[in-house]
């Protein structure tokens, strides 16, 4: 008999069943024992955890799944056996669901694997794999898979197993492959399972086809392994896009940090709002700390570029600040010092009764004040609060007086009112023109005496007796005008030029019709009549 590769070891059931993990007792070994050289190829479906070495199921604990083959039998010596059942192959499902088997401790040196152990004699044998047609049984045992080329390779043996039941072995081992490899194709069409973990249990699924001892239709395996490692690359190239795109865009966000960062500190310190403006600053840090932290790496140099610039923003506003604010406290010590000197003039000034002066005093202060500029806020508060409280104490003292007067002045009023309808009620005309004027003196006379009136009311009525006065003025002009020797003199001789003019005109009238010049007619007509018009004016004023 020819060597035969190492028997193989128990395999696992279909489903995945988790089996008690207590520890099992080592099967019997197999009649024929295999070369230690050899060991057989048991990989199962892409798993992460490693094989281990199976366990033998508890009778009571039969996992429930779907059609279960029959296993082969392994006899032990002196003693007939059950035959337990093959189980059936396995789906992406169970493979999905498996867990990691509890490894069994070595039981020395290099003992052959331990032989399948039987299932209850209950469970009933399913359907043969389709997979069993890619191989074939030599006499001695030996199993073969065809391979693409026509050519066959061993792959091992099923010792004490009938021909049928050792292909249905390695043609399941197969089975476990491909359905591992379904699975990850599965995975990597409907989850979003990552390039990385792609790679990885794809290398997984290649070494264990590269190891195992399987019947089945491995050029079909292999082109399935070929279109998941296209996949792979598909899914790396569009994480490696993904990352590209994410890198651009966290470098344009780092950007708009330093830019932010840059603006700030570029600001014109006296439009700077400071507590918002150093709490963005800190805001900014912080942004860029959550985006080393949890945002995609940048490349060493751009990150290096940008950390610079933003460190470079991050000094400058603080420096600026530092400036900014060290100015502004030598500027309130020169406010406090000017406004200092301004309240003790103000606290002097607070008692004095010349109110005209005292006012514009107070005036000239408020002014120097607003030019002082602002102290430290505790400081200016303080010292605004004494200037003020000068200030109230003169011109409440002031308002005081006023009001009194103000009192006195409605009587004046009162007095003037009066006066007023006496004054209107002058006749104005030439005939009493003098009697008006003395009686206009003696109320003028009056109106002085009677002192002053509301503020209010000094326009109303200081107008009301100017248009009285100015009504007898008028007709005293009128009256002059009349009397004037030189006046009338002016107008005499006025009227006299106007005759002389008008004669002219009508002598030249005359001998312009009987000439028949009827344009010249028309036009010595029209300057004979505006002549005649002004003589008779003239001659008005001069009566």
């Amino acid at each position: 008999m020819s060597e035969q590769p190492a028997q193989p070891q128990q395999p696992e059931p279909a489903g995945d069943a988790v089996q008690p993990q207590a520890e099992q007792p080592a099967p019997p070994e197999p009649d024929q024992a295999t070369p230690a050289a050899e060991e057989p190829a048991t990989e199962t479906a892409e798993q992460p955890e490693a094989e281990t070495a199976p366990q033998q199921p508890e009778p009571e604990a039969a996992p429930e799944q779907p059609e279960p083959e029959a296993a082969p039998e392994q006899p032990k010596p002196g003693k007939a056996e059950a035959p337990r059942p093959t189980p059936g192959a396995p789906t992406p499902a169970m493979f999905a669901a498996r867990k990691a088997a509890v490894p069994r401790p070595p039981q020395g040196g290099d003992a052959a694997p331990a032989a399948p152990t039987p299932a209850p004699p209950s469970a009933e044998p399913g359907p043969p794999s389709d997979s069993v047609r890619h191989g074939r049984v030599d006499d001695d045992g030996t199993v073969h898979v065809r391979l693409a080329d026509g050519t066959e390779r061993a792959v091992g043996s099923y010792p004490g197993a009938s021909a049928e039941e050792a292909l249905a072995y390695f043609a399941r081992k197969y089975d476990e492959l491909r359905a591992a490899a379904d699975l990850l194709a599965q995975r990597l069409a409907h989850t979003d399972v990552s390039a990385h973990d792609a790679r990885q249990s794809l290398a997984h699924l290649k070494e264990q086809i590269g190891e195992a001892h399987v019947v089945g239709d491995l050029a079909a395996l292999e082109s399935t392994v070929a279109g998941l490692e296209e996949s792979v690359a598909v899914r790396s190239a569009a994480e490696a896009a993904e990352r590209a795109e994410a890198k651009a865009r966290a470098t344009t966000e780092r950007e708009a940090l330093v830019v932010e960062a840059e603006t700030l500190a570029a600001t014109e310190p006296a439009k700077v709002q400071w507590k918002q403006a150093s709490a963005r600053v800190r805001d900014l840090l912080e942004e860029w700390k959550a985006h080393q932290r949890s945002g995609p790496r940048l490349d060493k140099d751009v990150e290096n570029a940008l950390w610079k610039r933003f460190s470079h923003a991050r000094t400058a506003f603080d420096k600026m600040r530092k400036t900014w604010f060290a100015q502004l406290d030598e500027e309130h010590g020169q406010a406090k010092s000017v406004k200092t000197k301004l309240v003790a003039e103000a606290e002097a000034l607070s008692t004095s009764t010349d109110w005209g002066a005292t006012a514009g005093a107070f005036k000239r202060l408020m002014q120097e004040w607003k030019r002082a500029g602002r102290a430290a806020r505790s400081d200016d508060d303080a010292l605004w609060a004494r200037f003020k409280a000068a200030q109230d104490a003169f011109f409440d003292a002031k308002d005081q007086v006023v009001a009194a007067e103000e009192a006195e002045y409605v009587e004046n009023l009162k007095v003037k009112e009066q006066l007023l309808e006496e004054a209107e009620a002058l006749p104005v005309d030439a005939e009493h023109l003098d009697s008006t004027k003395a009686a206009l003196r003696r109320i003028q006379d009056r109106w002085e005496a009677a002192g002053k009136v509301p503020r209010a009311d000094v326009r109303r009525v200081e107008g009301r007796l100017r248009a009285v006065e100015q009504k007898v003025r008028d007709v005293e002009d009128k009256q002059w005008q009349r009397t004037d020797p030189e006046l009338a003199a002016r107008a005499q001789s006025m009227v006299d030029q106007l005759e002389r003019g008008v004669q002219g005109l009508e002598s030249d009238l005359a001998a312009a019709q009987a000439a028949g010049d009827e344009k010249k007619v028309a036009r010595l007509t029209s300057e004979l009549e505006t002549k005649r018009t002004w003589l008779e004016s003239a001659r008005g004023g001069l009566s």
